[in-house]
């Protein structure tokens, strides 16, 4: 079958010829359609994620999700296809339990590219962070396509008031958010602007950025200390996009009421994950959950691999 095979970890996949998957007890094959390149997808694939290990040597497909049909005709989403394939391929075998049907009416490039920083939104904000109506959240990184879907989502799930941090706020103009900060001024303007959200009190922030925008906004909720007023704040970290690290000082966590947890398929279940895709799906098909999308040939998955995420998902078609 026709690929994209990653040869030499860290470069480009080309579009070449890669053996033909054989289903297994438990799978199902699949003929491919659309398959995402998520942030996720290129990590893998160069290593640097935290689930590589888990990749096998040699030549491999990259892809961690994908819609295509099955032999009897019906449309899935499918995701953890058995490695050393992936999903950017004319055929995947796929494990039944993660085959979820697609909408008739949500059409495949859109199935496949909101499926996986949807479910990451969604059940970040609902079952690990489990977000109250009437909270206040601040979703750092918000301007990428993650992001996006975030914002939307903590609305759905009734935030009352949504601050959105991150450097493209071009990307968010139209965004339904009741404050930006602007990542893009200098560290000290940042740091005033997440104080001045921090005094009106943040219920939880979903991360997608940590790094330096991490260790400002920690420096802004302890400046505002004070020991008979302490607000209880939640930061789940799902990304790394700005840094894999944090410097966090002792005395910042002395004055600040602060959870500090993680938020991905190693923190949360994944029947628990995978039970929120048929809900992002129905609130895309009616146009309740919006993101924009980049199809591309998978014939042209060389040049197209090292785009930058600029609030538009790209999706390979096979």
């Amino acid at each position: 079958m026709q690929a994209a095979v990653v040869n030499v970890p860290g470069q480009a996949p080309k579009y070449q010829f890669f053996p033909d998957p054989v289903a297994e007890e438990g799978e199902a094959l699949v003929r491919v359609r659309a398959a995402g390149l998520h942030p996720i997808v290129k990590g893998l694939a160069s290593g640097s994620h935290y689930a590589s290990a888990n990749v096998g040597h040699g030549p491999s497909v990259p892809g961690v999700d994908g819609v295509g049909v099955l032999g009897d005709g019906s449309r899935v989403y499918f995701l953890f296809v058995r490695q050393p394939w992936g999903t950017m391929a004319e055929r995947a075998a796929a494990p039944r339990k993660t085959c979820i049907p697609v909408p008739d009416n949500l059409d495949d490039v859109l199935a496949a590219a909101i499926a996986n920083p949807g479910m990451s939104a969604w059940a970040t904000l609902q079952e690990r962070a489990h977000l109250m109506p009437g909270e206040t959240v601040l979703i750092m990184g918000a301007t990428g396509v993650a992001g996006q879907l975030a914002i939307q989502a903590a609305r759905q799930l009734g935030a009352k008031r949504v601050i959105a941090a991150g450097r493209n706020v071009e990307a968010i103009a139209s965004a339904d958010v009741d404050a930006v900060v602007a990542l893009g001024q200098p560290e000290d303007a940042v740091r005033d602007a997440f104080a001045a959200e921090a005094a009106s009190g943040i219920d939880l922030v979903i991360d997608y950025l940590w790094g330096r925008p991490t260790e400002l906004l920690l420096q802004a909720l302890a400046r505002g200390f004070k020991a008979q007023a302490t607000h209880k704040t939640r930061l789940v970290e799902v990304g790394a996009s700005a840094g894999e690290t944090i410097t966090l000082p002792g005395a910042t966590l002395r004055s600040i009421d602060l959870t500090l947890f993680g938020g991905g398929f190693g923190a949360t279940p994944l029947d628990r994950i995978l039970a929120t895709i048929p809900t992002l799906f129905a609130m895309a098909a009616a146009g309740a959950v919006r993101m924009a999308v980049e199809p591309v040939p998978l014939t042209q998955v060389e040049t197209a691999w090292s785009r930058v995420d600029k609030g538009k998902r790209i999706v390979f078609t096979i």
